[in-house]
């Protein structure tokens, strides 16, 4: 199939998936075109069957905001028309979706009927898209499209709470391609460069933005090396990384914590980790979850979301309630301190990603994919 994928080309994790699907499917022999503002941070060009198609925004004095949503829907036509796409596979509803209606509508004029799969993620449906401003258009989106995929049980709830949804919404998880992260077979992972031998390794990766309370990070850790010899990684760049900074400083813990900024190298991080924590206010999926899991690594988050569907409570790791540090510290030391018990939880959480494996969700979409031609 020819297929066309719109993402925000960043290091979000709706991002990050539809680049590694885009990828995975472009290996299997499909034609994939990526249609966005920016080359996605992570697409290798490994493959003949990968193309990337910018959206130029021209500056324009009569606009104090750029229109990207006319831009973007504009592209969208050029490239189907151009390459005789079969498939749209929009990720995020805002403006994505919005976007791709309107694409498929001026393509229909031109006798080109373009099948639509949007796939929502999560903050584009809880936090903006329910906005008042934006509900309207969202919700009307979603219902145009041809097929809609959630990346969680969780999602797909929200979702139709929130709105009043006409279509069926496919519950399509997120995945990782497991051997990427399997750093310490293929590669062997130089955990020395970074802590002593009698210390463990804490890592958190976001985006810094609130929703991910980076200082609840902080504060977990710093309950962890009062008794528990240990070191923290925080991957990742973001307007709360600042606060971040400053609460390792209040708290003395500079020479304890290492601000790593934005990396393309999050496997080879995650090999370092015997702990991830992820105390967010909400999560539609998890995705950092996953990864730090697939590296072998035990999780400490909240039990906000999707989270629970990823990090299996007392298996994986443990679940907490928003906000409670003591427990999350608490968790994390009992693991920590137990070389038996930590090896234990670190195989369940390596077993656990199976279930989110690049191979059992690709034909998923493949399948949906197929499914357009049958609405």
């Amino acid at each position: 199939m020819k297929i066309g994928i719109v993402c925000y080309p960043t290091f979000g994790g709706s991002g990050v998936v539809a680049t590694e699907l885009g990828m995975a499917l472009a290996d299997k022999g499909h034609e994939v075109h990526f249609i966005t503002y920016n080359q996605p941070v992570r697409l290798d060009f490994i493959s003949h069957n990968l193309h990337f198609h910018e959206v130029v925004l021209e500056e324009y004095p009569l606009f104090q905001y750029q229109p990207y949503e006319l831009a973007l829907s504009s592209k969208m036509v050029e490239v189907v028309r151009k390459y005789q796409l079969d498939v749209l596979h929009v990720h995020y509803a805002i403006p994505h979706a919005y976007a791709a209606y309107m694409a498929k509508k001026m393509l229909a004029e031109k006798g080109i009927n373009i099948r639509v799969v949007t796939t929502l993620h999560g903050t584009d449906i809880t936090l903006v898209g329910s906005h008042p401003t934006y509900k309207t258009a969202v919700e009307f989106s979603i219902n145009k499209s041809d097929v809609v995929t959630a990346v969680s049980e969780s999602l797909r709830k929200d979702t139709l709470r929130l709105f009043t949804i006409e279509n069926d919404i496919d519950v399509v998880y997120n995945f990782i391609d497991a051997s990427k992260y399997n750093i310490q077979q293929h590669e062997g992972c130089q955990r020395a460069a970074l802590a002593k031998p009698n210390e463990r390794v804490l890592t958190h990766v976001s985006n810094f933005r609130p929703v991910k309370r980076a200082e609840d990070v902080v504060k977990v850790f710093y309950e962890v090396q009062k008794e528990i010899p240990s070191k923290l990684l925080m991957v990742g760049d973001g307007p709360d990384r600042k606060k971040a900074e400053n609460l390792v400083k209040e708290l003395d813990i500079k020479d304890k914590v290492l601000f790593l900024g934005n990396s393309n190298e999050v496997a080879k991080i995650l090999c370092y980790s015997d702990v991830f924590l992820l105390p967010s206010a909400t999560e539609s999926f998890g995705l950092a979850a996953l990864e730090a899991m697939a590296a072998s690594t035990a999780v400490i988050s909240s039990n906000r979301g999707g989270l629970p569907e990823v990090n299996i409570h007392g298996e994986t790791g443990y679940l907490s309630e928003l906000g409670d540090i003591d427990d999350m510290a608490k968790n994390a030391i009992s693991l920590l301190k137990d070389d038996s018990i930590l090896n234990q939880f670190k195989a369940n959480a390596l077993k656990r990603t199976k279930v989110f494996s690049l191979e059992t969700i690709l034909p998923q979409y493949e399948k949906l994919y197929e499914s357009c031609y049958a609405k």
